[in-house]
């Protein structure tokens, strides 16, 4: 018989192959925004007073800012396409989101308006953007009106939700004149959960809104 060798296994290690800059996956966390400084002193300041005020029994109670509408009418948009696009830019640099497109719900004859012609931009504003924005209306914006006064105090529709008019878009200092088509209005509309427009004025006020006197 033949002489049988031992068959010696032989053990071979695969080492790993070495990541390339390029293969090498690099986690980033995105940094938390940071709370609106406006939220923070309602939610620190405004609540406590609300309801010491209003013999509120729980803070849920406490009227709150839901919302924020910032409407542009373009009645010139029927002849001038170009102007849709001009005051969504606009929206967008005031705001800090990209506006919609408002249409006509019916036609009129006399303005030869017809049914789902666009006629103006919109933004609805929550959360974060609704904080900040409120922030910059009440502190940065109203102010540089010119021959400002004070805001109207009877322009709640009595359900607790103010409105109010700004004549141009220059006011707000994001806006670059020297880029600027057309002057503009706007109607800005303040949804609040108050259940009176009693309260809802006080909760502006404590916010500083300028109010006339």
């Amino acid at each position: 018989m033949a002489d049988k060798k031992a068959e010696k296994k032989v053990e071979t290690k695969v080492e790993p192959k070495a990541e390339t800059p390029a293969e090498t996956k690099v986690e980033t966390k995105a940094e938390p925004r940071p709370v609106p400084r406006l939220k923070t002193r309602y939610n620190e300041e405004l609540v406590v007073a609300m309801m010491k005020e209003f013999n509120y029994r729980n803070v849920m109670e406490v009227p709150r800012i839901k919302k924020i509408s910032v409407n542009i009418g373009l009645g010139e948009a029927l002849q001038n396409s170009k102007a849709l696009e001009a005051a969504a830019g606009d929206m967008a640099i005031m705001t800090g989101q990209k506006a919609v497109i408002t249409k006509a719900k019916k036609s009129i004859a006399t303005y030869k308006l017809r049914e789902g012609m666009p006629i103006g931009v919109k933004v609805t504003l929550r959360g974060a953007r609704m904080w900040d924005f409120l922030d910059r209306l009440i502190n940065v914006v109203l102010p540089r009106q010119r021959d400002f006064q004070g805001v109207s105090t009877d322009a709640f529709d009595g359900r607790g939700n103010y409105s109010l008019g700004l004549r141009e878009q220059l006011v707000f200092p994001e806006i670059n004149y020297d880029k600027v088509d057309k002057i503009r209005g706007m109607e800005v509309t303040i949804v609040t959960s108050a259940k009176s427009d009693e309260e809802a004025r006080r909760l502006l006020a404590l916010m500083n809104m300028p109010f006339k006197r």
